[in-house]
């Protein structure tokens, strides 16, 4: 079993700045991407930024030149750096692995984090 445990959530001003880090761990041979997603009360859960195991990133619009994610493919760790926030960046961010190809296992798999909070408020 695979699971992954984000941190870093919390309380920020407006204009603040949050690093969210997620750790997975378990029989994990690779994982294709990693990424972050938030789900604001009464919305949708949407994509918040991507990283594959190459380097490519992609990135909400909304949070373009502002938000910088990262990953270390050794540890299958992924980061957020969230700088200049905003309001509407307040939800629960949640961190994704999709194509985790698993030892002694056919076939990948997609799994979640359990999320953390960020609010932004004066």
């Amino acid at each position: 079993q695979v699971q992954l445990v984000e941190s870093g959530g919390g309380l920020v001003q407006p204009g603040g700045s949050l690093r969210l880090s997620c750790a997975a761990s378990g029989s994990i041979f690779s994982i294709y991407i990693m990424g972050w997603y938030r789900q604001a009360p009464g919305m949708q859960r949407e994509l918040v930024a991507t990283l594959t195991r190459g380097g490519s990133d992609n990135y909400r619009e909304s949070v373009k030149g502002r938000f910088t994610i990262s990953r270390d493919n050794a540890l299958n760790k992924v980061s957020l750096q969230m700088n200049k926030l905003k309001g509407e960046d307040t939800a629960v961010y949640y961190c994704n692995a999709a194509g985790v190809m698993l030892e002694g296992a056919e076939g990948s798999y997609e799994f979640w984090g359990r999320g953390t909070q960020v609010a932004v408020a004066s």
